[in-house]
């Protein structure tokens, strides 16, 4: 991988993670409009740790504040006293769906569900799931309304969010929209769901390329995952921002258009289904570090 490659899908993986149009659909689709190789499930999940940094940056004070209150709190035996600590026990709970889920579909979700075909089908559904809770959402709640209820279910669509191109930010929103909740709360609790679902899966992925004998550069995933980081920051600004005066139409719109282009793309063969079947890197046996087993190539279509 080129630093112009990791430089190009380091932006795509900033500016796509936290608005509702799927980082994973981008990262598919970039590299084969380009001809590069698909960079696989594993590189994307280790950049994204360069938008949990953006997160925790943005966030830092209520994450301080979140914090403290839960261990306060719980050090007083009053584990749900205050809306804070209360916001904290439903982003630990609303992680567990993804978690459990994420572990007994991983190797799915990292092969034939990364066909383009899955993708423009989630991106096109999502978008008219979430022009129906527009629609008929009353946005008026706060984080501060939330209930025990509230965290369950938005953990649940975010695990809806492991079928490539549904978008994690985009089930989150439209599940606490549906929900009532007013469009820059569904945001911001978005974002704060997002820090152990994508830490976790950042740093297990992290673990195994370390071990591969074949991977990106160091230099590859540095530079993809700083890129991440700042594309990141611009990108949560810029929501929070325009969903105080604006709704989430555009996404729908625009969600729409790009499932609808791809179909043609497949279609017409421009684009194929799918670049390969992934599978993870080898890693050498412990057993033979003489003779190691040469990685497998990307099988083509």
């Amino acid at each position: 991988m080129s630093l112009l490659q990791a430089i190009v899908l380091g932006l795509v993986q900033g500016l796509t993670e936290f608005l509702p149009i799927s980082s994973t659909a981008h990262l598919r689709i970039v590299p084969e409009l380009l001809g590069w190789e698909d960079p696989g499930a594993a590189y994307s999940a280790v950049i994204q740790l360069g938008t949990v940094a953006a997160v925790l940056i943005y966030f830092r004070k209520d994450l301080v504040t979140l914090t403290a209150a839960f261990f306060r709190d719980l050090l007083r035996r009053e584990p749900f006293a205050t809306t804070e600590s209360r916001l904290a026990w439903f982003v630990l709970v609303g992680t567990l769906p993804i978690g459990f889920a994420g572990l007994a579909l991983k190797d799915v979700i990292e092969s034939s569900l990364r066909s383009l075909y899955v993708i423009s089908a989630s991106l096109i559904v999502l978008a008219l799931v979430l022009l129906v809770v527009e629609r008929r959402a009353q946005h008026k709640r706060t984080l501060a309304d939330m209930r025990w209820s509230d965290g369950i279910l938005v953990g649940v669509w975010q695990a809806l969010a492991l079928i490539p191109g549904s978008s994690r930010s985009g089930t989150t929103i439209t599940g606490a929209l549906s929900l009532g909740l007013r469009r820059e709360d569904a945001a911001r609790y978005s974002f704060l769901l997002s820090i152990p679902a994508t830490s976790l899966a950042g740093i297990f992925e992290l673990k195994h390329l370390l071990e591969a004998t074949e991977r990106p550069s160091a230099m590859a995933l540095w530079v993809g995952t700083l890129v991440a980081f700042g594309s990141g920051m611009a990108a949560i600004a810029w929501l929070l921002r325009f969903l105080r005066t604006h709704s989430t139409l555009l996404f729908v719109g625009y969600r729409v258009a790009l499932g609808a282009l791809l179909l043609v793309l497949l279609g017409t063969g421009v684009l194929r289904p799918l670049s390969g079947v992934e599978r993870r890197p080898e890693v050498p046996s412990p057993t033979a570090p003489s003779a190691p087993e040469p990685a497998e190539p990307l099988v083509r279509d």
